[in-house]
């Protein structure tokens, strides 16, 4: 098999403007008075260089947030090269400052259409990675479906999102998921806050700065009641919203109810919904007969990884009228004269219309990033192929981090604790 041309030298870069790099510089070092976690492992990656040698592919959101990550590891030697994760996610000033401040390649620019996303994959994967960092698990699809002579060269891939690890899962029930990859999703540090907090805070977020709609006695419909779900849930209702969530899981569905929430099928909720947020990761959550008996200017709007939970192509078929009324905000007019009101393309709403998760949480996600390739690294040639968990001690040690610079304090075992719970033969 011929193998694939190494990206051109010349190409070192593809940002919207360069001239944003100031802006970006300042933004991104706001950014890390909120994430001391990983600004201690990247002054340790400065010290021990885990990555010389290593080169490795980012495919992530472009944010502040992501710049701080993206440092930490070339500080630690990698050889690396980013790009978006997401066509609305890419902050351009960041972009620019990580080119032209920290000599990070970066491919990203907001609003690319889809054929710049791909060939934008395709430029990451003529890096010829050893690690893949993926939001979604796009490259490393790419990579088995179109560049099998590649495989080698891989030692794994980390990847954060429940999109992303449903993907890898299905590679590997068929066989072709032949590397070790990082399950850094499911980190308790990881799923219990960013996943919660973040995406609860940014998504509202991300409502409001693209609508400045008032939530308090709305009725919001949350699709979903993962830990995504679950926390935009929390916040929605901590603004005073009427929350009803939809789910396909039992054991879920129950937890919702018990947690205070109304439970119903989407299509008992549809009528009743005056702001609807998917976070399912599945695709056509809200369809053509839910947009039918949904009130004159619904709202609905997509936080889950991609932009195929509501159905675009079915709304544009139902509608005589489409056009941009605010930012990041399109408005549907059916033909049965309602209108239906789509915020960000469908696309997440959180980074779309809004910054993302705030950097004290991606503070942890990233951290488990950092310390998942150094994982990889560090392990070389020992992992099976297939879903690895991050190991408890890294997890832990996240934590432990992010207690003591919040300065929280906490209890440890006593010699005689420590000895009660690793016996069997004390009872009552």
């Amino acid at each position: 098999m011929t193998a694939t041309p190494i990206r051109p030298k010349e190409l070192k870069h593809e940002v919207k403007d360069l001239s944003l790099a100031p802006k970006g510089k300042q933004r991104i070092e706001w950014a890390g008075r909120e994430m001391p976690v990983l600004r201690q492992i990247q002054d340790r990656f400065a010290q021990e260089k885990p990555f010389t040698g290593i080169r490795l592919v980012a495919c992530c959101h472009v944010t502040t947030e992501t710049a701080h990550l993206a440092i930490a590891l070339k500080n630690g030697g990698a050889d690396s090269l980013l790009i978006a994760s997401n066509p609305l996610s890419t902050q351009d000033d960041v972009a620019a400052s990580l080119v032209a401040d920290y000599g990070i390649p970066v491919f990203a620019q907001k609003g690319e259409d889809n054929d710049t996303y791909h060939r934008h994959v395709q430029i990451a994967l003529d890096h010829r990675p050893n690690i893949i960092i993926d939001d979604g698990s796009d490259v490393v699809a790419t990579l088995i479906q179109q560049r099998q002579h590649q495989i080698a060269d891989l030692i794994g891939t980390t990847e954060e999102t429940t999109t992303g690890i449903v993907r890898l899962q299905a590679m590997f029930r068929d066989g072709v998921l032949t590397f070790p990859a990082v399950n850094v999703n499911d980190a308790d540090t990881k799923h219990f806050f960013d996943n919660r907090y973040g995406t609860g805070q940014s998504t509202l977020d991300g409502i409001i700065r693209a609508t400045n709609i008032l939530l308090a006695g709305k009725n919001i419909v949350v699709a979903g009641y993962g830990w995504c779900g679950k926390g935009t849930a929390m916040r929605a209702r901590g603004l005073g919203a009427n929350v009803i969530v939809t789910e396909i899981d039992a054991v879920k569905a129950i937890e919702a109810v018990m947690d205070g929430f109304r439970v119903m099928p989407m299509a008992e909720a549809a009528p009743l919904g005056d702001i609807f947020v998917t976070v399912t990761g599945n695709k056509h959550v809200i369809r053509a007969e839910h947009f039918d008996v949904m009130k004159d200017g619904a709202i609905v709007c997509n936080s889950g990884h991609f932009d195929i939970e509501i159905d675009l192509k079915s709304l544009g078929g139902q509608s005589s009228e489409v056009k941009e009324v605010r930012n990041f905000t399109q408005q549907y007019r059916l033909k049965n004269g309602k209108s239906v009101i789509v915020l960000g393309e469908g696309r997440l709403i959180n980074l779309a219309a809004a910054e993302g998760h705030p950097s004290a949480v991606m503070d942890m996600s990233f951290a488990n990033q950092a310390l998942a390739c150094e994982y990889l690294v560090k392990n070389k040639g020992k992992l099976e192929p297939g879903l690895h968990s991050i190991p408890r001690e890294l997890d832990q040690e996240i934590a432990r981090l992010k207690l003591q610079a919040m300065g929280v304090k906490i209890d440890s075992l006593t010699p005689e604790q420590v000895e009660y719970i690793n016996s069997w033969t004390s009872g009552t």
